[in-house]
């Protein structure tokens, strides 16, 4: 009997192994796309309900705008895409839930200067999304912790929302942190790079960015959440270089998007 549990429960990780877009690596995801868009929606209600999220005006309108040209390429006409600003200027981070449920927290607005440095944040947050790392992230739990027992069970409990928020790597105060690997922070590197040039924002942008906030990481003497998981400025860098070349070439044949300051105030 344990034998073929055992073979059944082989035969449905095997059925749930997947490609990510784009890079075409190998994943394991035991959540249905469905079932995790349902997360994604229930964990940003959670969120927009208890943070203090701007209503117009300011930065609110480039943010919207930069969302909308990212999502205009990204291929997922499913997505129900939101995008909104957190007043909170001491939070340097950003969050893309499944199914296009954007947030851009004040506090990383000065790293990102202008637009394109925003398309550089927004894209690497949208990659994550597009290569289902939080249900990746959420899958493996299931199998490590509890050796495959949930495979059958359904997320509809009352923690879910937490588990999603987590598993998209948001604070302490939403769950218990799964940090995002250096393999898929550097797959979100990648896709949001050819995210952000296909939407018609100049990819050069991103090293530009990345060592902007590797300065306000050196001056504070701790990473923010934004970086915890994230690959070593070098690293990065290194890997930016790889990629611009493919990266350039879409920005070439892309329709140029405007490029414009952020303003001071959140207001």
């Amino acid at each position: 009997m344990w034998r073929c549990g055992a073979w059944f429960g082989l035969a449905v990780l095997v059925a749930a192994c997947g490609t990510v877009p784009y890079t075409n690596r190998s994943q394991l995801v035991l959540i249905s796309a469905r079932e995790e868009a349902a997360l994604g929606a229930q964990a940003f209600k959670e969120v927009v309900t208890e943070e203090p999220v701007l209503r117009a005006g300011g930065v609110v309108t480039p943010v919207v705008e930069v969302g909308q040209r990212l999502a205009a390429v990204a291929q997922r006409p499913d997505f129900d895409w939101r995008f909104v600003v957190i007043d909170k200027p001491d939070e340097v981070n950003a969050f893309c839930l499944p199914g296009g449920k954007v947030a851009v927290y004040t506090g990383i607005l000065p790293v990102a200067r202008d637009t394109a440095g925003l398309a550089v944040v927004m894209g690497h947050e949208i990659a994550h999304a597009l290569a289902r790392h939080g249900a990746e992230r959420m899958s493996q739990g299931m199998v490590a912790q509890l050796g495959g027992a949930l495979l059958g069970a359904g997320l509809g409990d009352s923690q879910s929302g937490q588990m999603i928020l987590a598993a998209y790597g948001l604070g302490a105060q939403y769950g218990v942190l799964l940090p995002y690997s250096r393999t898929q922070e550097s797959e979100a590197d990648q896709i949001g790079l050819m995210l952000m040039a296909r939407a018609g924002y100049d990819p050069r942008e991103a090293v530009a960015f990345w060592q902007r906030m590797d300065a306000t990481t050196s001056a504070s003497g701790a990473p923010p959440e934004f970086l915890s998981t994230h690959p070593g400025h070098s690293t990065r860098v290194r890997q930016l270089s790889g990629w611009m070349p493919e990266a350039t070439r879409v920005y070439e044949q892309s329709t140029r998007a405007r490029v414009v300051p952020l303003v001071a105030s959140a207001s």
